[in-house]
């Protein structure tokens, strides 16, 4: 497997000493002061002011510490990002068991925050391929959390804690065997329920016209405009396409869709086809623009370099300030992923379609794996959810929607109006909303959807003094 990234490394032994040097750390923050990371990247899209508080040192968690290739293993630092993940594993030929679509998520952000991709209706979630954790919790201790010892309570409601509950120094995880390269099949559909209904069979059967699904998603790009891919692993491609270079991927799609040989890319450039242009988000930039690209350098084809960006646009208020001054109505970011069950994807499309209006939409279907062992949920008996903190129903298949972009407002419209009806209708097709993004939620509806007595009871447990911010308090206050 050809990996030109060499990812950093460390052994096991310094992983132990940079623990015990970050819990004197820990130790020395002023009595009762907020516990806050410093970390060079994020992927959140919650943006909130900063402050001069301390913050822990968490560089030394930035490694791959060891890749099992016989047991399919992998020991990460808990702020290792995907990209140097991926780089070590794909050294073995082997790869996580689901890998986010943007580079610099880290392991730890993934297992805490929730992530997903086109392996995820056969391999969930990925904190679902997690054999353990080792958490340092809000009272400085560290853990090691596994389904089947004293915190098999912290390890299933770690998922969607956002750190609230303790942050990953170093995860087990599941890995699995990869081929070179990726043939991508492109499907189109002109009418979202038939699109839904062969996500449903395609998932089920795991394979299409004959040939194995590896990986499954898709992409809306209008009411009667919808496409599936369905990708596999192979030996080898007769060509590979470039989409860091002038080409762009999900432009591709409709151009390989169809009876044609499909498309082919190296199992590297297929996982990271989404991150090149962020999605579509780069054309903001004017990055897909020919006259640009040409003189845009690969290197900063990358989803952080754009997060930079938006980031620094919201700090001075620029695309606000230029909207006004040029008479232009004020704009509405709608940055979401939601998924609900398959039979109500088609419900939500035309919803989104009607109300909301941005697209593309990318599509990507979802299953939980087998319940861990020792499976009872906090306070839930056997038939409770695995992972208490965002309660999925078992053998259901999801459809997750992301959707991107910046929606025109008109006068008299409630503030963040897109989004509330975003949330409103995800509620009443009985789905779900991550929690990556802003969220608007009033506290009781929050806790109603995302188990408050389950998560109350571990935060009673792992953080008596409230040293870290409660999780409505970050999701939704933004503090």
């Amino acid at each position: 497997m050809n990996v030109h990234r060499q990812p950093p490394q460390r052994d096991f032994a310094d992983h132990v000493a940079a623990v015990q040097r970050l819990r004197r750390d820990f130790a020395a923050l002023p009595e009762g002061a907020p516990v806050r990371l410093a970390k060079p990247t994020s992927n959140l899209f919650r943006f909130r002011g900063s402050d001069d508080g301390p913050r822990l040192d968490v560089s030394a968690f930035t490694s791959v510490i060891s890749v099992d290739p016989e047991r399919r293993t992998a020991e990460v630092g808990g702020m290792t990002t995907y990209e140097d993940l991926v780089a070590a594993t794909l050294q073995h030929g082997l790869m996580p068991l689901v890998v986010p679509q943007l580079r610099t998520i880290t392991l730890g952000g993934a297992v805490t925050g929730l992530g997903i991709e086109s392996t995820s209706f056969r391999n969930g979630l990925p904190h679902e391929s997690v054999q353990e954790i080792e958490i340092l919790t809000a009272t400085g201790d560290t853990v090691v959390a596994r389904p089947d010892n004293e915190h098999a309570e912290l390890f299933r409601g770690f998922p969607n804690s956002y750190g609230t509950l303790g942050y990953s120094l170093r995860l087990r995880i599941e890995l699995e065997p990869v081929a070179p390269f990726v043939h991508l099949r492109h499907l189109r559909f002109a009418d979202a329920k038939e699109a839904m209904d062969a996500f449903s069979r395609i998932c089920a059967e795991r394979e299409h016209e004959g040939e194995r699904a590896d990986f499954v998603d898709g992409v809306a790009f209008g009411p009667d405009e919808l496409y599936l891919t369905v990708a596999s692993f192979t030996d080898s491609a007769p060509w590979t396409s470039d989409y860091a270079g002038n080409d762009i991927y999900y432009t591709s799609i409709p151009r390989y869709a169809g009876s044609g040989p499909g498309d082919y890319l190296t199992t590297e450039d297929y996982l990271w086809r989404w991150d090149t242009d962020w999605f579509w988000c780069s054309r903001a930039f004017g990055v897909q623009n020919p006259r640009i690209r040409r003189f845009w350098p690969r290197s900063l084809k990358r989803s952080d370099v754009y997060r930079r960006l938006i980031a620094l646009d919201r700090r001075t208020d620029f695309s606000r300030l230029l909207n006004h001054y040029r008479g232009l109505p004020q704009q509405e970011p709608v940055i979401q992923d939601i998924e609900v069950g398959v039979e109500r994807g088609a419900e939500f499309l035309e919803f989104f379609h009607s109300e909301i209006g941005l697209s593309p939409i990318w599509m990507c279907p979802m299953r939980l794996r087998d319940r861990p062992e020792g499976a009872a949920a906090p306070g839930a008996g056997e038939d409770g959810p695995a992972w208490p903190l965002y309660p999925l129903e078992r053998d259901r298949l999801y459809v997750n929607f992301g959707f991107w972009g910046m929606v025109p407002m008109t006068r008299g419209q409630r503030r963040h109006h897109h989004n509330r009806l975003v949330e409103e209708e995800v509620s009443r097709l009985g789905g779900h909303k991550s929690l990556y993004s802003d969220a608007y939620y009033t506290e009781d509806e929050f806790w109603r959807l995302y188990n408050g007595d389950g998560y109350r009871a571990l935060k009673d447990a792992y953080d008596p003094q409230g040293r870290l911010l409660d999780l409505y308090a970050k999701c939704v206050s933004s503090r």
